[in-house]
């Protein structure tokens, strides 16, 4: 069955695009990836996947697109008929694709409103060995979203994008996966709108320094560090110039993508953070508000 398989890249428009552009170089471990359309594209060094994270300059700090991964372009084609099947609201069908790294690919709207992409044959980069201490990012590592349905737009993740339930926290939050990892996505109620982006670290020394590093430069952890008991990974969240969450995390759970059986797990301190010695909690994050022009498409 066609599925999507692996996160590409988060697209965001920012009012300030050299402050959020140094966050993500200086600050964050990410580098510069060479373009000549205006914007500003990076790539995680630990991995191939040719960029992670795409900027432009925009009138309001918001997500313009969240783009995923399928193995073939036949499978780019099957899940756009998918989604258009399912009722979803197609932007452009599947085609080349422009940007860096070329590819091929379809353009769609969540449930929600959110503007996302699927593709296939995208070129990959270069990539080296990330040391031990280096404390810079591997790779995406999984997304969270809102969402005013929440348990609709899970279903919608399974049955249309062909994503699997790993785990529940209560009724409210649901981690999702798309490979062996726990989870590549998970979803909480609220307007529609990103809650925040995680990248893999070279394990809790890597994730510890560079919290490190982010605190040097002036970017004091949020929430963390800490451990959560959903995909047993280590966290700590940090918030861009432009009001964007990002985490480092570590030693996320690896799990068997076909036969993995959910669990739901009590809301509780020592479940959000088995550790509990971190700063702060979710009530210190940045609260959630509806992502600017859902179902209003950005064709860059």
């Amino acid at each position: 069955m066609s599925r999507v398989t692996e996160i590409r890249y988060v697209g965001y428009g920012v009012t300030d695009l050299d402050a959020e552009a140094a966050y993500y170089t200086d600050v964050w471990g990410l580098e510069r990836v060479a373009s000549d359309d205006g914007m500003a594209w990076f790539k995680a060094q630990g991995h191939d996947e040719h960029h992670v994270v795409r900027l432009r300059a925009a009138e309001e700090n918001r997500v313009d697109v969240i783009a995923l991964s399928a193995d073939t372009r036949a499978d780019v084609d099957a899940l756009a008929a998918k989604v258009e099947a399912a009722g979803g609201q197609i932007v452009h069908a599947p085609r080349a694709l422009t940007t860096p790294g070329g590819g091929y690919g379809f353009r769609f709207f969540s449930p929600d409103g959110l503007q996302m992409e699927i593709s296939a044959e995208v070129a990959r980069g270069d990539k080296r060995e990330i040391e031990r201490w280096e404390g810079i990012p591997v790779k995406i590592s999984h997304i969270v979203l809102h969402s005013p349905n929440h348990k609709a737009l899970v279903a919608w993740f399974c049955d249309v994008l062909g994503f699997k339930v790993s785990d529940w926290l209560g009724d409210f939050m649901c981690f999702l996966r798309c490979n062996n990892a726990h989870h590549r996505f998970a979803i909480l109620p609220g307007p529609a709108c990103l809650n925040h982006v995680a990248y893999d670290m070279e394990g809790v020394d890597g994730m510890m320094r560079g919290g490190h590093r982010l605190k040097q430069k002036g970017f004091d952890i949020r929430w963390g560090p800490g451990r959560h008991t959903a995909g047993d990974n280590t966290f700590s969240y940090f918030v861009t110039p432009g009001g964007f969450v990002t985490e480092y995390t570590a030693e996320l759970e690896e799990v068997d993508f076909e036969t993995r059986e959910a669990t739901v797990y009590a809301p509780a301190p020592m479940v959000m953070d088995q550790w509990g010695i971190g700063v702060g909690g979710p009530q210190t994050m940045p609260h959630p508000h509806e992502n600017a022009g859902l179902f209003v498409a950005v064709d860059v």
